[in-house]
């Protein structure tokens, strides 16, 4: 049975509960603390969340590599385009991209946010980094297009991927995003699999 550990409401969670629900995986959640107990590290030493394990001993954190690893070993699913597809390689990119620029730069900015002192909340770090975020949101908004999906006409991995990092950016930075992902991400609000996701941890 796959077990996924979030914290209540975590977004970076809720996408791979996403995932589960629009496979139909069987799957159970388990609520992390914060701070994270002892058990909870010393089940996975860095204390983050979301936490995947899966039967044979499977154990992996970073949310896109579960997405990754669901699709790949639980497919073939359209989630994921076969290796002869030509939007493989968009949805890898997009998917891979939701975290690795767009989403490790929200980290910085959320941490400035929440955490650093008044005096430090605008040090030249984050007045660096924050037209970058805005960068990456209007480059995954010139991706899309005109399209309902970042693979044209199919909803992949990447929409999930890219819709959760806009939600974090819009709903704990309160930042705006372009009319045209304000759409994408109502639409994607809409569908069943992820309206369950979100109740799964509640």
């Amino acid at each position: 049975m796959i077990k996924i550990y979030n914290f209540p409401r975590g977004l970076r969670g809720v996408r791979v509960f996403w995932v589960c629900e629009e496979m139909g995986l069987p799957y159970q959640t388990e609520a992390v603390t914060f701070p994270q107990s002892a058990d909870y590290r010393a089940r996975h030493a860095l204390g983050f969340v979301p936490y995947l394990e899966d039967e044979g001993g499977i154990a992996i954190n970073e949310s896109v590599a579960m997405m990754l690893y669901l699709a790949q070993k639980y497919g073939p699913t359209p989630l994921l385009p076969a290796k002869d597809d030509p939007s493989l390689a968009r949805v890898m990119q997009m998917t891979v991209f939701s975290e690795t620029t767009l989403g490790a730069g929200i980290n910085t900015l959320l941490i400035a946010h929440f955490m650093a002192p008044d005096a430090e909340k605008q040090n030249w770090s984050i007045k660096a980094q924050e037209p970058r975020v805005v960068q990456a949101i209007d480059y995954a908004a010139n991706m899309l297009g005109d399209a309902p999906y970042f693979a044209g006409n199919t909803f992949t991995l990447a929409d999930i991927a890219i819709s959760t990092s806009l939600g974090i950016w819009q709903g704990a930075l309160k930042k705006p995003i372009p009319d045209k992902l304000v759409a994408f991400r109502e639409r994607l609000s809409e569908r069943p699999a992820y309206q369950r996701a979100l109740k799964a941890q509640q």
